[in-house]
């Protein structure tokens, strides 16, 4: 054994480290004992370890808590790759600091009122037949009832909804099998009517809780706020929600807590919350017809509150899509297995796990055996009737993952910080892991779809404590990566996950993912349709308008036209940029001195930042991504002028550098020794079949274009050297060499792709 996992381990820990000029390097085992590792430390670094340039399979989507943000990590090598700005304004991506996704944040206001942060919880991949389709991303704002829509094509939010009738969520986002809908549910009670004031002493009658089905339009990626509509349910606290799947399609199930419907009040001498929600043995179960209601409201059986369509309580009982379970005390989600046959409920207080049978509980629908009905009319079935089996896995089960083998779960135990594995149809325990600390959500790959992945686990624990050099009494959340492929679950990694209090994570297989690595030029990416005010190279402009002035500028190594605004004081100025390139991770940013504006302009895109320009003054404006050699010189000058100013009669020069003829020359040498590297670089790509790889187009593209704009530079050099005018002619010979130097940077990047994709030589 000891021999196989040095083995197995040997392409990760070979390296020698240099410990001086006289010591040799280090060996495996000098390695291992220097850090104080086992085999078994080796053997889990093997099996997260990703070399360079290789990548992982997994692609993970964490909520991303209080910052309002989603994190996206790779799994096994658990290295977090983007913060996906969504309800919060993110500086790098120029979220909420760009005109177009102010936009995207002001459809998430709230009573015409902006909201500037956001509480994430539960993402969800869009489905097609059940299984992870990697097209679109759903995820809530528990704080400020929202559903935002993430496209997956380029990673960015596209849409915020409001939740109408809602005043919490946190049963969100859940998708039914083809992303017909996204399930939301209200977590706190409250009135439904807008700005309506009821006292606690009314909180029975008035309060509500409610789920609602937002329409989602695949074609747009969109969703359809007009096609959507809600149940309205009693005052209990809705919880998690799944969709059904298979035989269970077309039903969805909403756990619930506080079904005693205790109102606290501490300082006013009753007990909290706390001990009034938690006094009965069961909460309930809702278990909902989505299909028929959707019926229900299309034939206008529902109820406008606040201009959307809800589909009253007495109406739900009446027409037979409603109906409750009791549940285990406090549970938290429920989990439709892969095959849409039985539902899983863990009650937090209580150490089963129990499984629902659907098929039982549709036998008890239709033969209307009911064990009561609620204070609010609503059936309820017998927990008898409706249970397969219960399952004692241990203290605080709360949230059930799937693995591809069939009937096997893994439920999250926060009171006694471990995993377990076990299994559901026989209802019997397989394995326990211990985690650190007090796990929430645990996330298995594509553990909630109809066909789940296997191999690995990450448990989502709250508490860090001690596992990481310590940062203040503010500690990260602790992301626990474990390795489910064989009887015996293995922890191999913990990831301190820094941005906020992460709840909920899916994750789907890499390949399925399938996003782009440009717009096409002139695309505003928040509506994906041309922007209007995009412009092509040669096109570029200032226009006035009275006192609103807009610039219509481009972006491409290394210069951002125009170099120069000038503008009044008090003006208002909005910048339209569009990105020029066509070539891969060539991003520019943009933003002026002061003013608070940020732009991220990607391959091809355009952006628009606006500002008033209420002081006097000169303002630097440069690109903020580093994006070539000539990066710090991409750069200009914003300038405010005073009331009433003028240009001062006597006409002075621009500053200038005084260069000589020998200057010049030394540039016409510089230009022929770079073209004959541009020369043999083209002789390499064109003798290749380049055609057949679509990123080397777009490459060869750009250098193409870099080179078109030499002749007209060349034309000026050479004029400027006819007049003797030796400033003039080397700034217009250093121009040409600035395009050599960008096409050959882009042309030698296209030769090392065609080398390391397996170009063929053309015949």
């Amino acid at each position: 054994m000891k021999s196989v996992a040095l083995k197995a381990t040997a392409v990760f820990l070979a390296a020698a480290f240099w410990a001086g000029p006289s010591m040799a390097a280090e060996s495996l085992q000098d390695v291992m004992k220097r850090r104080g590792l086992s085999q078994q430390d080796l053997l889990s670094a093997a099996k997260t370890y990703t070399p360079s340039g290789k990548r992982d399979e997994f692609v993970a989507f964490s909520s991303g808590g209080q910052s309002g943000q989603v994190i996206i990590y790779g799994i096994p090598s658990m290295r977090i790759l983007k913060y996906l700005a969504v309800f919060t304004p993110e500086p790098w991506q120029g979220y909420g600091y760009d005109e177009e996704s102010k936009e995207v944040l002001k459809g998430g206001w709230i009573d015409g009122k902006e909201i500037s942060w956001g509480d994430t919880h539960h993402p969800a991949v869009s489905e097609t037949n059940g299984q992870y389709d990697g097209q679109f991303l759903f995820i809530n704002d528990k704080a400020n009832p929202r559903i935002a829509v993430i496209d997956l094509r380029d990673f960015e939010t596209k849409q915020i909804v409001s939740n109408p009738i809602f005043k919490s969520d946190h049963g969100g986002a859940f998708v039914t099998p083809n992303t017909e809908y996204v399930i939301e549910t209200v977590q706190y009670a409250a009135p439904l009517e807008n700005r309506k004031f009821y006292p606690l002493e009314e909180f029975n009658e008035k309060y509500r809780g409610g789920i609602t089905y937002w329409k989602f339009d695949r074609k747009e990626g969109r969703i359809d706020a007009a096609k959507s509509f809600s149940v309205e349910l009693p005052p209990y606290s809705q919880d998690l929600s799944d969709a059904g799947k298979g035989p269970s399609d077309g039903w969805s199930f909403t756990n619930s807590f506080c079904s005693e419907r205790y109102v606290g009040g501490i300082e006013q001498g009753r007990p909290p919350f706390e001990a009034g929600c938690s006094a009965k043995d069961t909460d309930y179960l809702h278990v909902i017809n989505w299909k028929k209601a959707a019926t229900l409201v299309a034939q206008g059986k529902a109820k406008k509150i606040n201009g959307h369509d809800v589909l009253m309580m007495d109406t739900a009982v009446k027409e037979g899509i409603l109906f409750l379970i009791p549940e285990p005390k406090s549970p938290h989600g429920v989990d439709v297995t892969p095959d849409g046959k039985f539902l899983i409920v863990s009650g937090k207080l209580d150490t089963h796990v129990s499984v629902y049978s659907f098929d039982k509980i549709q036998a008890a629908i239709k033969s209307g055996k009911f064990e009561s009905k609620d204070p609010y009319g609503i059936p309820v079935i017998g927990l008898k009737d409706a249970l397969h089996t219960q399952v004692s896995l241990g203290l605080g089960p709360l949230h059930t993952q799937f693995d591809s083998k069939q009937c096997v779960a893994y439920t999250s135990l926060y009171v006694d910080s471990q995993v377990a594995k076990w299994n559901f149809c026989e209802g019997k325990v397989l394995d326990k892991l211990s985690v650190h600390y007090n796990i929430g959500h645990l996330m298995t790959m594509e553990g909630d779809a109809a066909d789940p992945k296997g191999r690995y686990l990450v448990a989502l624990n709250k508490l860090s404590i001690d596992r990481f050099n310590p940062v203040g009494p503010l500690h990260p959340q602790n992301h626990q990566l474990i390795d489910i492929s064989n009887d015996k679950m293995q922890l191999l990694y913990d990831m301190p996950l820094p941005l906020g209090e992460p709840h909920y994570a899916v994750a789907i297989e890499a390949s399925k993912l399938k996003p782009g690595v440009r717009y096409k030029v002139g695309t505003n990416s928040r509506t994906d349709k041309p922007h209007p005010s995009a412009v092509r190279a040669g096109e570029e402009r200032i226009e006035r308008n009275g006192n609103k002035v807009s610039v219509y500028g481009t972006l491409i190594r290394s210069h951002i036209t125009p170099e120069i605004i000038e503008v009044n004081v008090g003006d208002e100025v909005t910048i339209n940029l569009t990105n020029l390139e066509r070539a891969q991770d060539e991003t520019h940013g943009f933003t002026v001195s002061t003013y608070n504006v940020h732009a991220s302009v990607e391959p091809g895109k355009t952006s628009s930042v606006k500002f008033k320009a209420d002081k006097e003054g000169v303002y630097p404006y440069y690109c903020t991504e580093f994006c070539s050699a000539l990066h710090l010189e991409m750069q200009g000058y914003l300038l405010v002028k005073p009331k009433g100013w003028k240009p001062s009669a006597v006409k002075k020069e621009t500053a200038k550098a005084a260069y000589t003829e020998a200057d010049y020359r030394a540039s016409l040498k510089k230009i022929a020794d770079t073209q004959a590297v541009i020369d043999s670089v083209v002789g390499f790509i064109t003798s290749t079949n380049y055609k057949d790889f679509p990123d080397v187009v777009n490459m060869v593209e750009d250098a193409t274009d870099q080179l078109g704009k030499i002749p007209d530079s060349k034309a000026k050099h050479e004029a400027a050297a006819a007049k003797k005018d030796w400033d003039q002619a080397n700034l217009w010979a250093e121009q040409v060499y600035q395009y050599q130097v960008k096409a050959a940077d882009i042309g030698l990047r296209a030769k090392t792709y065609l080398e390391q994709n397996g170009a063929k030589k053309l015949k």
